[in-house]
């Protein structure tokens, strides 16, 4: 999540959502009137249920972040 802050919009065009049995891999959540888990993140994988290539500065930045990502949620 490195340079974008917490409580950042990003955009969603449904109302689905993963709920994973195990809680540590979740590495973000969304509150639209109740919480639930946007972004997962296990081993090589991370996930997002919302579309950073929609989602302006932030978006571009989340982008930006996968193109670095060493593997460590």
């Amino acid at each position: 999540w490195h340079g974008i802050e917490d409580n950042s919009r990003f955009y969603f065009v449904h109302s689905y959502y993963v709920d994973p049995e195990d809680e540590n891999i979740v590495a973000g959540t969304t509150d639209y009137g109740i919480r639930f888990v946007s972004v997962i993140a296990s081993q090589n994988v991370f996930a997002a249920q919302f579309h950073p290539e929609k989602s302006a500065h932030d978006g571009l930045q989340l982008l930006k972040n996968f193109t670095q990502w060493d593997g460590h949620a």
